[in-house]
This record gives structure tokens, C-alpha cells and sequence, in this order.
């Protein structure tokens, strides 16, 4: 199965780019479900019809859902849920003030992603298309699965051996509600579930994730910040998307100033994303929306190759053993925004105010770190002989 996820800013027409490029596989004979993570969802716009939580058919081999996250949410963690909230009610606090301090940024769209895991492992269509939210969702998306398992740690220390052997004792002198079986069943499936997701979606081989962009400065740079981000976490990028390019005979008259500045947005892309396989999107002379105009769309961007195929690939670490060296590909990062540490057995990276721990490769461990040097995209840091 493949599985290939949009992601961009806002408004640059991620969902009309899935579901275009969902018919265009469809109609060489593959099975594809299309469905959006998108708590304001549009995939029902775009084809016209209502789409819920559960696979509805549009046309032969094409499916489409779109995510219920609160939903999705209570399945995942509802025993778990409450029982933190009873923890935090113990000594009488209010209910709502409670229910709101276990709303966590990001939690119910991670949740949504396991949804991804399930129809992977249902193994009942060919390829799947995400509809992803806007960039900053879609990144806290894909951190949460190796942050969220530290938290629970730290949250719940109780195991369940001890909680069945002195769990009444506690309960009754800490006046502390302790966990049920449940609760620790939902732990286990939590953990085992986000491990099964990272491991999905850092298959370079199975999951693409493309970047949807428009010819203007702000989103340029959106596009930049969100590809270099996506690397930092291991995500393969293998595609970006230009959409809304005014059409030449569009740009007369009043839009005439407009020429220059959508031709050194295009140069800027050309020159950012050169090793990246890039598509380009003329505005439509209507919505694109319904089946029909989202098969011909489909058809115009992909009319060269096979939007099912892995595009690009390229590896973020590079060892040099003899030169003691480490390079991480880092895309569009700002030097004086780097940041770098040395811990026992990690290295810590940051780009901006995007952070991630990389393992020390076992070359390089026990190693100090002498040096660092940013060129080309890369990060190269030089480890003790």
C-alpha cells in the first residue's frame, strides 16, 4: 500500500490537489481512499456530496471519509481520559476547568492519524491520500507520537502489578482514585499504536508526504519553514505542488503588475525546490470541484508520470567513518537559527523553534563533538579521532 499525505499553509488548495490526485490513481485501476484530517473539513465540498467518518464510495475504485477526530479521540484514550480527570477532580476541583486541561494541542489530529494505521493494516485499498490541516497542525501531528509516550510516562507512574497489590492502600491514604485494568489497556494500545504509526510514516518506501504552495512570497516561505521542518523529523518529502499560477492571458490589463511578481515567485521555487520533482497548477476557469473537473485536474498535473510512485527520495544522515563526520540534510534552515548539543547518547537539533533528538550513530559514540559547519543544506558535524 501506499500512502501519500498533502500537507501546506492554508487556503493553497491541499484538498483540491488529494482529491485530484486520488481520481487520477483510481482511474489507472488501483483502489484509493481519500480522506481528510481536517477538523474543517472540505473533502465533501470538493466532490460535491456528503462525506462522514466511515468509507463512502464515489465512483469506481475511489473511496472517501473524513475524520471524526473527537471521535477518533474517545476511542483512543477514553478510559485513560477519565481517569486523569479524576485525578485532577480528587480534591474537588470543577469538572469543565478539569475536562479543558486535558485538551492538548494537536492530541485529537494525532489521534485522527491512527485511522491511517488502521486502514494500512486493513489492507483493503492500494493507495490512501491524507488530506492534511494547514502546516503547523500537520507538523505537531507528527511529533506527538515520540513526545506523547515520555508524557504518559511521567503522568502515570503506576504499574499495574502495584496498583492490584497496594492500590488500595494508596487510594485510601492518598485519597488518589487509582487506574483500572482499563486504563492500562488503553496505555498499552496507545503506546503500541504510536509506535506502529512512527514506524508507518518514516517508511520512506510506503509514505510521501508532498507540499502544496502558491506563486507568492509568504507562502513560498511557509512552503521553506514546512519542507525543512519535515526533513528534521525524517519525513521523505518527494513532491511539491504550485497551484493557482495566473495563466498568461489572465495577466493583462488591471493584474498586469502582477507578472513580474508571480515570475520571481516561480524562479524562487525553481531555484528552493530544484532537486524535488515540482508540478504546476494554472488557475481553473471554475471551482475544482465536482468528480469530473477533479479527474481532468488530475490528469493535467500527473500527465507525465505516476502520482502513486515514491517521486524522490534522499537519505537526511550521511557517515563519513574515516572522517569521523555526520551530515543531516536541513533544507532552507538559517544558520544563526541552529542550535546543537551534545548529550550521552543523542544530539540535540534545532531550527528555530523546532527541536529533535537524533540518536549518536554507534560510529561516533563516546565521541566528543569538535566542530560544526552549515553549507549546502547540511549540517556537518565533526566528532573527536
Amino acid at each position: 500500500m501506499r500512502i501519500i499525505i498533502y500537507t501546506g499553509k492554508g487556503g493553497v488548495g491541499k484538498t483540491s490537489m488529494a482529491a485530484a490526485t486520488a481520481c487520477k490513481i483510481a482511474g489507472s485501476g488501483k483502489k484509493v481512499l481519500v480522506m481528510s484530517t481536517d477538523q474543517a473539513h472540505s473533502l465533501g465540498d470538493s466532490f460535491d456530496r456528503k462525506i462522514g467518518r466511515e468509507p463512502v464510495k464515489i465512483t469506481e475504485n475511489l473511496w472517501a471519509l473524513e475524520i471524526d477526530t473527537v471521535y477518533e479521540s474517545e476511542q483512543s484514550w477514553g478510559n485513560l481520559k477519565n481517569y486523569l480527570k479524576q485525578l485532577l477532580t480528587a480534591r474537588g476541583g470543577d469538572g469543565i476547568e478539569a475536562e479543558e486541561l486535558l485538551v492538548f494541542p494537536g492530541l485529537e489530529e494525532l489521534f485522527s492519524l491512527f485511522k491511517i494505521l488502521d486502514v494500512y493494516e486493513g489492507g483493503a485499498y492500494d493507495t490512501v491520500i491524507v488530506d492534511c490541516a494547514p502546516t503547523g497542525e500537520t507538523l505537531s501531528l507528527l511529533k506527538y507520537p515520540e513526545r506523547l509516550s515520555g508524557f504518559i510516562e511521567k503522568v502515570l507512574p503506576f504499574k499495574r502489578a502495584a496498583t492490584r497489590a497496594v492500590g488500595k492502600v494508596i487510594e485510601k491514604t492518598m485519597k488518589l482514585p487509582m487506574p483500572k485494568d482499563n486504563v492500562f489497556d488503553d496505555i498499552e494500545t496507545l503506546m503500541e499504536r504510536m509506535g506502529s504509526l512512527q514506524k508507518l510514516l518514516l517508511d520512506k518506501d510506503i509514505v510521501s508526504l508532498r507540499v502544496v504552495t502558491t506563486p507568492e512570497q509568504i507562502v513560498i516561505r511557509e512552503a521553506k519553514r514546512n519542507f525543512t521542518c519535515l526533513y528534521l523529523y525524517h519525513y521523505n518529502v518527494d513532491a511539491v505542488i504550485v497551484n493557482h499560477i495566473y495563466p498568461e492571458e489572465a495577466m493583462k490589463g488591471y493584474f498586469h503588475k502582477w507578472v513580474e511578481m508571480q515570475e520571481a515567485a516561480l524562479r524562487e521555487i525553481r531555484e528552493s525546490f530544484s532537486e524535488v520533482p515540482r508540478f504546476y497548477v494554472e488557475l481553473q476557469p471554475q471551482e475544482l470541484r465536482t468528480l469530473e473537473i477533479l479527474k481532468r485536474t488530475g490528469e493535467q498535473i500527473f500527465a507525465e508520470c505516476d502520482p502513486d510512485e515514491v517521486l524522490f527520495q534522499r537519505e537526511i544522515y550521511e557517515i563519513d567513518p574515516e572522517r569521523k563526520s555526520l551530515k543531516i540534510y536541513l533544507p532552507f534552515a538559517d544558520k544563526g537559527e541552529l542550535r546543537l548539543e551534545q548529550g550521552d547518547r543523542e544530539l540535540l537539533v534545532g531550527v528555530k523553534n523546532e527541536i529533535r533528538r537524533f540518536p549518536v550513530p554507534a560510529e561516533f559514540a563516546g565521541q566528543e563533538i569538535i566542530g560544526a559547519k552549515f553549507e549546502d543544506g547540511y549540517l556537518h558535524i565533526r566528532f573527536t579521532v
